[in-house]
């Protein structure tokens, strides 16, 4: 009840919250030239190149620059201010640029405020709304250049490739900027490096080869040595669109066994990062949730009432639960000292609605769009975003059509099932392994049988006519024990037959003909009440899971505070609100984009879920990481490969 009337409270007022920091960055506009950008800040182009080394390759929309260090001074100027919209109905041979004349604002201005005029020509009797500004003088802050370059210790195993690629410059560049470098860099060297926040420097990943381009290397030239396509080349590095290669620039490439090519240099390990340990920029992030809270439809003169359409309402009672989470992250993040405005709509699960919303608000704007949560919504709101290059985080579908701005942050079924397979075969390909199926789950699971051809395959057993009947005894498992470790994957989803198997699977088990018990695909057979905990902590029963489950006995801020504020502990959607909200934010925050941020920050983790952001070569970013769980001593724990 305190949980409810709190989420419900909050989501009836205006949602917004702004922790405001001072900051000098600036959001590249559609068009934008860098010569306008250093005008405005009265610094120069080479000022701005210095610090962001990426803007070489051309600037695109939404593409946020750091601006350097300044100290600041005050001048008076005048500024517009947005008050309201008139509106008007288009004549007969008007245009778009005799409407802005006429109302003296820009063509720009109108579009902005009319997005379907972007892709839509005027038309005659068409209603479109005109912006109407105020002029206003007011005192702005003027910069004034400082130190564009900074000090760097050369750590262990660094070279000068290493840390070109670390602050986004060319091996050239590095020897441009330290004229007496020495050919070998040592441990300790201190030489001049792009003064960029640390947060920004990029983590090389061992999931990579990496290769410096040589003199006149174009991209024929590297697909003929490295096989690879400019397109894929681009997806790896996305730095090099609509840019040329350079002599110097290391570029990611997928791993090779051929070592021998002239230009592949080495990588050390990936790094699980938790980025609320991280240097946050100081620019305010602008995000928006949209969940189908469908608050028209949930009657107000009766708590009661309300609380039962909740429990019956799968998608609103999913919308709260997250809720619940994300702020519970908004609360972390003020802590942290991250500048954040958040803004919340209620989709109604209507794809009408969303479009509404997004016509109706600055979602051009945005940094990043967490939901919705159907397929169709999300796909639908990632078509209308895409224009503005908006990122749009899928929170829960299994499967979503992958444009170029979506994000799918639950990882797919296919990467849950290979998890399991991939660790038994790594490890245990010679042992005796032994598979168990309904028919039905037989039929689903060739890439099993083949990942383990030697492996014995046990049937459930049938009834006098015939029929499957879900279960099996002992003789039928025993004949294939055989003494010391056993694998058994039990692939069903009929949790009787789950039953029976694990219950006569622990009766088997000793120290003698010790059994491992695993599936790949974890429902809720495995998770019904008769199936016994036990049995399954004595079997340790791996499994494959988008999440883990988080240790109570360890000292949680989140946890406290969770059930200090609803009297409840948080179910595992609570913590997905929580940790989506946790990476996006501080992905942004660290990061020059959501895009960069699966660069520079591969790999995250928090509460319960980690991510692993990966592009698809003609599309979006999909997770591509999950945990393997064994139930040990009562407890559900992450395996460690």
């Amino acid at each position: 009840m305190k949980k409810f009337l709190v989420v419900f409270a909050l989501l009836l007022v205006v949602t917004n919250n702004v922790f405001a920091q001072n900051y000098k960055t600036h959001k590249v506009k559609q068009g934008e030239k860098i010569e306008d950008i250093a005008k405005e800040y009265m610094i120069t182009v080479n000022d701005i190149y210095a610090i962001n080394p990426n803007a070489k390759n051309g600037l695109r929309a939404n593409m946020v620059l750091i601006i350097p260090n300044t100290k600041v001074q005050a001048e008076l100027n005048t500024v517009k201010e947005l008050t309201g919209y008139k509106q008007h109905r288009v004549k007969r041979k008007e245009t778009l640029y005799g409407i802005a004349k006429d109302y003296k604002v820009s063509a720009d201005e109108i579009k902005k405020a009319n997005v379907f005029l972007y892709s839509e020509p005027l038309k005659k009797g068409t209603k479109i709304r005109i912006p109407v500004f105020e002029s206003k003088q007011v005192l702005e802050e003027v910069a004034t250049v400082v130190d564009l370059t900074k000090p760097y210790a050369v750590l262990p195993k660094e070279g000068k490739w290493r840390v070109a690629y670390k602050f986004g410059i060319t091996v050239e560049d590095l020897e441009a900027l330290n004229p007496e470098m020495e050919d070998v860099l040592k441990v300790g060297d201190t030489i001049k490096v792009p003064n960029i926040p640390n947060t920004n420097e990029k983590v090389v990943d061992e999931a990579y080869d990496y290769y410096e381009v040589q003199p006149k290397e174009g991209f024929y030239r590297l697909k003929v040595k490295l096989g690879l396509e400019r397109v894929e080349l681009e997806t790896l590095n996305p730095q090099l669109i609509n840019s040329d290669l350079k002599a110097g620039m290391v570029l990611r490439i997928p791993k090779t066994k051929n070592s021998d090519v002239i230009g592949i240099i080495s990588k050390h390990r990936l790094k699980v990062t938790n980025l609320s340990h991280s240097t946050f920029n100081p620019e305010t992030k602008h995000i928006a949730i949209l969940m189908p809270f469908k608050l028209n439809q949930v009657s107000l003169d009766s708590i009661q009432v309300a609380m039962n359409q909740v429990r019956k309402d799968g998608y609103l009672n999913f919308a709260l639960e997250f809720q619940t989470g994300v702020l519970m992250a908004l609360d972390s993040l003020k802590a942290l000292g991250v500048s954040v405005k958040v803004d919340v709509y209620d989709t109604e699960n209507k794809t009408s609605t969303i479009s509404s919303l997004i016509n109706q608000h600055n979602f051009q704007d945005l940094d990043a769009v967490i939901g919705p949560l159907s397929q169709e919504s999300v796909e639908f709101t990632a078509q209308q975003l895409h224009v503005y290059n908006v990122p749009v985080i899928s929170p829960v579908t299994k499967k979503v059509t992958l444009n170029s701005n979506v994000f799918q942050s639950r990882p797919s079924e296919d990467l849950l099932k290979q998890k399991v397979l991939n660790y038994f075969k790594s490890r245990d390909s010679l042992v005796n392994t032994i598979l168990i199926f309904d028919s039905k789950s037989e039929s689903q699971n060739e890439v099993l049988k083949t990942a383990f051809p030697e492996g014995h395959i046990v049937r459930s057993r049938k009834d006098k006519d015939g029929k499957e009947a879900h279960y099996v005894r002992q003789e039928d498992i025993v004949k294939y024990l055989k003494p010391g470790k056993n694998v058994v994957f039990l692939e069903t989803e009929v949790s009787g037959f789950a039953s029976n198997v694990i219950g006569t699977l622990n009766a088997l088990n000793s120290d003698k003909t010790q059994i491992v018990l695993a599936t790949t695909d974890l429902n809720s057979a495995f998770e019904n009440s008769e199936v016994s905990n036990r049995h399954l902590s004595n079997l340790h029963f791996h499994f494959a899971s988008i999440s883990k489950s988080f240790d109570d006995e360890i000292n949680n801020g989140f946890l406290k505070s969770y059930t200090d504020t609803y009297g409840v502990t948080p179910d595992k959607i609570a913590v997905r609100g929580f940790d989506l909200t946790m990476d996006v934010v501080l992905r942004l925050a660290t990061s020059t984009d959501l895009y960069n941020s699966t660069i520079d920050a591969p790999l995250t983790e928090y509460i319960e879920n980690k991510f692993e952001y990966k592009k698809t070569p003609f599309g979006g970013y999909y997770n591509n990481t999950v945990y393997l769980l064994e139930y040990n001593d009562l407890k559900i724990v992450e395996v460690k490969n």
